[in-house]
């Protein structure tokens, strides 16, 4: 996380963020927490905010084993594709057909080329959807997009749903483009996922800035 400390070494130096860390360790002892303690924070270690061209924004980690591994939406290579995953990679086919379906559900290779996969809470009990929501990973969240859309320009936020689409309050949106859109939820995605185009118009809108697109 090295490469965020100057945008957010006031964060961690305030008490609901050291509060945090000690409850998430406490239910640690009491209960299944995911992700792993290493994997907690991979969004921000595998995407530098200065390499970041597109940010793509969960809710709070998957609850199942060996699903979270600390990147919105992605699960290890050799984990059964979640059905939002399963929708997203659908979409992209239908963007650029041409494209090879993906061997695996393991988005670390988008991280690499500068998609932050963040969740809004980063932590999560074992079979119990949402159970650290509201425990102050929304201010640390919430703070490293404000920082990034304040410090930076040309990102493609990418908000899908009514939760995410709240986070359009903290950016400008005549400084980035915001794309917003249904989840891709099978209880959502037919509303309007699949037309919405989102990975071929964050590209478009890449090159148009001089950056090179990603290989979804």
């Amino acid at each position: 996380m090295s490469d965020w400390s100057a945008l957010l070494a006031e964060e961690k130096t305030k008490p609901y963020f050291n509060e945090l860390l000690a409850k998430v360790a406490a239910a640690r002892q009491q209960t299944t927490v995911f992700p792993k303690q290493e994997d907690v924070f991979n969004a921000l270690k595998l995407t530098a905010p200065d390499e970041v061209k597109v940010v793509i924004l969960g809710q709070d980690p998957y609850h199942g084993p060996g699903q979270a591994h600390g990147l919105s939406f992605s699960v290890p290579d050799g984990i059964k594709l979640p059905p939002s995953l399963r929708n997203m990679l659908k979409a992209i086919q239908l963007d650029y057909p041409d494209t090879p379906a993906p061997e695996n559900g393991d988005l670390s290779r988008w991280a690499e080329q500068g998609v932050l996969l963040l969740n809004t809470v980063l932590t999560v009990e074992q079979g119990k959807a949402h159970s650290h929501a509201n425990w102050g990973w929304e201010t640390f969240t919430d703070t490293v997009i404000a920082r990034l859309a304040d410090s930076y320009e040309g990102i493609v936020f990418m908000l899908w749903g009514a939760h995410a689409q709240k986070k359009a309050a903290l950016i400008d949106g005549n400084k980035h483009c915001v794309l917003k859109t249904v989840h891709p939820s099978p209880l959502s995605a037919h509303r309007g996922f699949f037309d919405a185009q989102h990975f071929r118009t964050a590209n478009d809108y890449l090159i148009k800035g001089g950056k090179n697109p990603i290989t979804w």
